[in-house]
């Protein structure tokens, strides 16, 4: 004959407001109403075969967790770390990644104040892409592949890739590509279908 089990006393007062609160609330998630009512339903003196009825679960389910919250309290109540694969890089990481991919190049010319056109690095990119972003993170310890770059990059929806350089200019002088160049090209009439 199994032994009879019970929840422990609440600790204090405030326990059993929270337990007493979540066991009767409506927005709150599923699973933590049902233990709270499990709990709730053994501090009326109900025994695991009764609660397991009236809940529409296991009596092993609720002897779980009786045994969970008598041990852990409140936290009891809650899932534990979930299996599987934990994520590889933190979320330090991923940050410093955006902030990479946000950041100028250091092989980008920038103008200094005589007009000259100066790179951080000469070597360095001078677009940022996947490949030089890798690099780059690495440079900085953080060990990340090119695809998992483009993931974090793509959920964040963060641009790494701008316009081509030679597609835009800062010189005033510069006339962007206008009509024809000669009055000779011939146009093409158009025909109503």
């Amino acid at each position: 004959m199994p032994k009879l089990l019970h929840a422990r006393p609440p600790m204090d007062a405030e326990e059993k407001r929270q337990i007493r609160k979540l066991a009767g609330a409506r927005h709150a998630p599923a699973d933590w109403i049902m233990r709270a009512q499990i709990i709730a339903f053994s501090w009326q003196g109900l025994r695991t075969s009764a609660i397991a009825a009236k809940l529409g679960c296991h009596t092993q389910t609720v002897r779980e967790r009786i045994e969970r919250f008598n041990a852990e309290g409140l936290a009891g109540l809650g899932d534990r770390p979930g299996a599987g694969r934990k994520p590889r890089i933190t979320e330090l990481e991923r940050g410093r990644i955006i902030a990479l991919a946000r950041s100028t190049p250091p092989g980008r010319p920038v103008r200094d104040e005589a007009g000259d056109l100066v790179a951080e690095e000469e070597a360095g990119p001078a677009e940022w892409t996947l490949d030089s972003l890798t690099a780059a993170a690495r440079a900085q310890g953080i060990v990340i592949s090119r695809s998992q770059v483009r993931r974090i990059l793509l959920k964040e929806k963060v641009r790494w890739r701008h316009a081509r350089s030679w597609t835009t200019s800062t010189d005033p002088d510069f006339a962007p590509k206008g009509p024809r160049s000669s009055a000779s090209t011939p146009t093409r009439r158009r025909v109503p279908r």
